[in-house]
């Protein structure tokens, strides 16, 4: 994250309205949401697509941020979000294309990256853990994706620490096969 004290210091005055701190935040912490979306997604399109639709979001939605958590989680639960709901559309674009395309024009991120393809299989994994367990999607998500600390991650989860990690534990525990046979 950019410089961190700068970087609450804008949130908090565009939380408060200042449209010029606002544009400052966004322009500072660009390079790290695309980074931060290229975690999740595997195509840099994709990725940027994504940090634009956080960006958007966090210009729209500045003033629910209340300063109670410090604003790069606040953020990495934006990013999250809108990486899921991305991968989401993309898959729902994909399965909607007509059945001619011939399978030598379509590339499998799997098979031209074994990075993107355990991205894709990672998402794959997230999308099937929010249908059985969606409870265990959040610590999951936090601590292992946006590599918050435990109890940093508890507190945007809203769940004491314990649970948070005996969450993180189950989830973990349930995604470790999916990832395997991927």
């Amino acid at each position: 994250m950019p410089d961190a004290v700068l970087t609450e210091d804008l949130a908090r005055r565009s939380a408060a309205g200042d449209g010029a701190a606002l544009a400052e935040l966004l322009a500072l912490i660009r390079p790290e949401v695309v980074r931060r979306c290229g975690r999740f997604l595997p195509c840099r399109e994709d990725a940027e697509e994504a940090a634009q639709d956080v960006l958007l979001t966090l210009s729209r939605h500045i003033t629910g941020f209340e300063g109670r958590s410090r604003f790069s989680t606040w953020l990495y639960t934006v990013v999250a979000n809108c990486c899921r709901q991305k991968y989401r559309e993309l898959r729902r674009r994909a399965a909607e294309q007509p059945a001619t395309i011939e399978p030598a024009q379509h590339i499998d991120p799997r098979t031209t990256s074994v990075i993107a393809g355990s991205r894709v299989d990672l998402l794959e994994a997230l999308e099937r853990l929010e249908r059985e367990h969606p409870h265990l999607v959040a610590p999951l998500v936090y601590r292992d994706i946006c590599q918050l600390e435990y109890a940093e991650a508890a507190e945007r989860a809203g769940v004491p620490l314990g649970t948070f990690k005996s969450r993180l534990h189950q989830a973990r525990r349930q995604v470790r096969p999916w990832l395997a046979g991927a």
